[in-house]
Parts: C-alpha cells; sequence; structure tokens
C-alpha cells in the first residue's frame, strides 16, 4: 500500500450543535488530502443520534462524498430500519456499517426491537435490498466484551459474513499481535473478505481510559504507565501517542493490513499527523 487510496477511512460522530456542524464541515476538508475511501457517521445507542446521523450523511451526499452510515438494530424495528434502509438508497448512498448496537442506559430487555445480533441486521439488510448497499461489519481482535468465550466470539464473527457482509472494521487496539492473530483465525474460519484495523489516536490519557475500560479495548500496561507519567503535560501526551500510534501503523500496513480506520472523535489533527507519518497521501 503507498497511499490513502484505497482503503483509508475516516470516522465520525453527528454533532449536536451548529458549531460542531461548522467544525465537522472543517474536519473532513482537511482530512479529504488522505483521500480516504470513505466517512462513517456513528449511530447512538438506541437510536440516539439517528436524526443527526441521516443530516450528516445527506450533507455529505450532497457534497459528493463517499459517505457510510452506522445502522445499530438493537431498540430498533422491522419498519424502522426498512425506512432506513429505503431513505439511504434513494439517497443514493452505497455502504453501510451494521452494528449490534447497545441499549441506552437504564432500558430493559423489552427495548431490543424486533434483532439480536449483528448479523441477524446484515441478513435484513440483504434481504431488503440485495447486494445495493456495501456492508461493513465490526470486529473485536481482543474478543468482544460481552462475549462467553474466544471461540464463541469468533463464530460469531464468521456468521456476520455467512449472511452477507462485505468487510469488517475492528474495534482499536494498541497490540499488532492481537489483530494479526484474529485475522489468522477469522481465515482459518472461512472469512476470506478484508479486515481493517481501526485507529485510535492517543491525545488524552483521561479519555482513552474511559473508552477503554467502557469497550474492553487493552490498553498495555507500558503504554498505561508511560501516559500517566506525563500528568497534565498534554504536548508529550500527543508526541508519545504520535509516536505509538504511528509505528502501531507501520506494522499494521508492513504485516499486510489491508486499510486504516480513524476514529477520529471529530478531530483533525491527530489522525492527519498520523497519515503525514505514514506518507499517505490523495
Amino acid at each position: 500500500m503507498t497511499n490513502a487510496s484505497p482503503g483509508i477511512s475516516f470516522e465520525f460522530f453527528p454533532p449536536r450543535t451548529p458549531e460542531g456542524i461548522d467544525k465537522l464541515r472543517v474536519v473532513r476538508k482537511d482530512l479529504a488530502a488522505f483521500g480516504p475511501e470513505f466517512y462513517s457517521v456513528t449511530f447512538g445507542a438506541g437510536g440516539s443520534t439517528r436524526e443527526g446521523t441521516l443530516a450528516a450523511i445527506t450533507e455529505m451526499h450532497g457534497e459528493r462524498i463517499a459517505a457510510a452510515p452506522h445502522l445499530s438494530c438493537i431498540g430498533a424495528s422491522e419498519t424502522e430500519l426498512r425506512n432506513a434502509l429505503l431513505h439511504y438508497r434513494d439517497l443514493g448512498v452505497r455502504r453501510l456499517v451494521a452494528l449490534r448496537g447497545d441499549l441506552p442506559s437504564g432500558t430493559g430487555a423489552l427495548a431490543r426491537g424486533d434483532f439480536r445480533y449483528a448479523r441477524d441486521l446484515v441478513e435484513f439488510v440483504r434481504r431488503e435490498t440485495g447486494d445495493w448497499f456495501t456492508i461493513e461489519v465490526a470486529a473485536y481482535p481482543e474478543i468482544h466484551p460481552q462475549a462467553r468465550s474466544p471461540a464463541d466470539d469468533l463464530a460469531n464473527f464468521a456468521s456476520k459474513f455467512a449472511a452477507g457482509a462485505d468487510s469488517a472494521i475492528t474495534q482499536y487496539f494498541y497490540n499488532a499481535d492481537a489483530y494479526f492473530r484474529f485475522v489468522d483465525e477469522a481465515r482459518a474460519h472461512g472469512v476470506a473478505a478484508p479486515i481493517v484495523p481501526g485507529i485510535m489516536p492517543i491525545t488524552n490519557y483521561t479519555q482513552l481510559a474511559r473508552f477503554s475500560d467502557g469497550c474492553g479495548a487493552e490498553i498495555p500496561r507500558w503504554i498505561r504507565l508511560k501516559l500517566a507519567s506525563f500528568g497534565d503535560d498534554q504536548a508529550s501526551i500527543r508526541a508519545f501517542g504520535l509516536d505509538v500510534v504511528g509505528d502501531l501503523c507501520e506494522r499494521l500496513l508492513a504485516g499486510g493490513a489491508p486499510g486504516l480506520h480513524f476514529y477520529t472523535l471529530n478531530q483533525s489533527g491527530p489522525s492527519a499527523q498520523i497519515c503525514q507519518r505514514l506518507g499517505l497521501a490523495a
């Protein structure tokens, strides 16, 4: 891989304020310099950002930007998802990120909706829209935090492709060996599709620790201790994070990873610095 196209993508969350909307326009313009294959826009627990996701995708599509909405099945009915699929198809969107999703806090099993797992959503998308959409699904190199066992997690991952998924984007991680082992095991289970590493730049230790504890992504002990040692020295945290994540990306690409998917947190600078370090330019 010698440049950013194809294989590089950037993920955003739907902005909630007019200022956030304006900022995201600048961010995606900055990141366009790296020739992303697509931008994706997340979908809050239980559809809590449904309108924001739709608005962001609609605006980007109107600017002829390849945009992929996240679609979550937890808490959604077949009718709601069918309407969303028809809307995105009518808009001309050709890619989706299909996820199980999370229940909003404080809700119970009755709020789960008509689907239980991402594979059910993938099957539904294929049944409703055929091959119109390229379907991305999630992967967990360090095992989904709610999986009963590593074997069960891998079987669940493979089932998404049996249902019709096209490719996968992983949860972020900082251990390249976990990614390579996961890919090898997925191949042994018959998954031949691309498995793209998810990349989380390191800019704020407290925030990263909170995210990681919540989603089950491991921060290796040596990285935690080093980040903690910087205290409130944000410049040192960012410089160290650039080295760590830049080295990780270099190893992933050298080892055959098909691309990189950046979790931007609606910031252009950290992801852009990594791409520049890797020599990834349109």
